[in-house]
């Protein structure tokens, strides 16, 4: 293609610069675009479609991820999920695997937001109190409880998105709502404590308000006074998140077991369990079998956070998973499993796969702890090879 050509392309769609032949060319927008350079808001769009590289921010093509499980049809890997998987004791990392990712704590931090809210919140039920942490589905329960923190007056206070519940059965036909959307009992929490603290509540989802500022004020109990984020963003309901390697998030989720005593949070969440996730979800799966020695919670995008109450670990112990795609319930609740069978803590698999088998990696536990990983099967007795012909076959 000549430069002449080139230039044509350009000439019917615009854009950004790129580099062909060592000719500055532009991005090939659409010729109506209204982000093509020198148009407003243009500034506001990436540079390039490649990504950039930005001095002391990883991305997730510069990290080492690790596979933790793998799914297998008759022995052959057709799945291989990446991630990474930090234990920490107390405040200290006892183990690593897959590399210190940096990653969003997203809605896994749920808890330590609410900590700045823990005694103006004292009084209320402890089904307020759930769900004030919970990433819910949007069940009816979970809605009543949402709107109960809050009169229906100050109900359009409320900034989550609408959204649809996450889990629909049958042919259950929801129109979009604020009370839907899974961060709904959070954002009508932090509206009664900021009404009880008598902070402004306008604004109440910006890194400029006392909420954002309280909250890193609970983050920096656990990872020092000068600790700062290398990133602040906007999180999928609008409230800021920031970002946090997995050694971090793990050290701050042994923080819960230490803080156990000390607020209503660890009580509320083993009390109502369902009302943290709801039905089939695996942080109020992990919550139940716990039998109080457990608080878990899943974030987007494939996190899972375990604050665990173990004899072996008397300063408490921190498990965070970072799944490298994303969110994966099912690959997540393998990892799951294997650990907490790990730690003489029963969790059910996961449904099961579809001749497939799971396979877990050793990597996920410390090496003092692989003989006992080896005993927790990936499979029940109601769930045999079927991927297979259980004969000899030649081709």
């Amino acid at each position: 293609m000549t430069v002449q050509e080139l230039y044509a392309i350009w000439r019917l769609g615009g854009a950004k610069s790129f580099r062909y032949w060592g000719e500055n060319l532009d991005l090939r927008h659409d010729k109506n675009s209204a982000v093509a350079p020198g148009k407003p808001g243009s500034a506001i769009y990436p540079d390039s479609p490649l990504g950039e590289d930005i001095e002391g921010i990883p991305t997730g093509r510069d990290v080492e991820w690790e596979p933790l499980v793998d799914y297998r049809r008759n022995g052959v890997s057709e799945t291989t999920i990446h991630g990474a998987v930090a234990w920490s004791h107390g405040d200290k990392v006892i183990h690593s695997f897959g590399g210190n990712v940096l990653c969003y704590g997203r809605s896994m931090m749920k808890p330590f937001m609410l900590k700045a809210f823990t005694k103006e919140l004292e009084n209320h039920s402890w089904e307020q109190k759930a769900i004030s942490v919970a990433s819910h589905n949007g069940d009816t329960e979970h809605v009543a409880a949402a709107q109960s923190l809050l009169s229906e007056a100050e109900w359009p206070l409320m900034l989550t998105p609408v959204d649809v519940p996450l889990i629909q059965f049958g042919r259950q036909v929801r129109r979009p709502r604020r009370w839907y959307h899974t961060c709904s009992g959070e954002h009508a929490a932090i509206l009664a404590g900021c009404r009880a603290k008598g902070w402004n509540r306008a604004g109440y989802t910006l890194p400029t308000h006392q909420v954002f500022e309280a909250y890193m004020e609970q983050l920096r109990r656990f990872l020092g006074k000068d600790w700062n984020p290398q990133r602040i963003a906007k999180d999928g309901c609008g409230l800021p998140t920031v970002s946090n390697t997995v050694a971090e998030l793990a050290k701050i989720y042994a923080g819960l077991v230490q803080d156990k005593e000390s607020d209503w949070i660890w009580e509320a969440m083993c009390k109502h369990p369902d009302l943290v996730g709801g039905f089939n979800r695996l942080d109020s799966t992990i919550l139940k079998i716990g039998k109080g020695k457990v608080i878990a919670k899943e974030g987007a995008d494939g996190l899972l956070g375990m604050a665990i109450e173990h004899p072996d670990y008397p300063n408490g112990l921190g498990i965070v998973v970072k799944i490298a795609h994303g969110w994966n319930s099912q690959a997540t609740w393998y990892v799951a499993r294997a650990i907490l069978g790990c730690l003489g803590i029963e969790l059910r698999n996961p449904y099961p796969l579809n001749r497939q088998k799971a396979f877990i990696v050793p990597g996920i536990v410390p090496d003092s702890l692989h003989d006992v990983l080896k005993t927790i099967p990936t499979w029940d007795e109601w769930d045999p090879d079927r991927d297979r012909w259980h004969y000899e076959v030649d081709a």
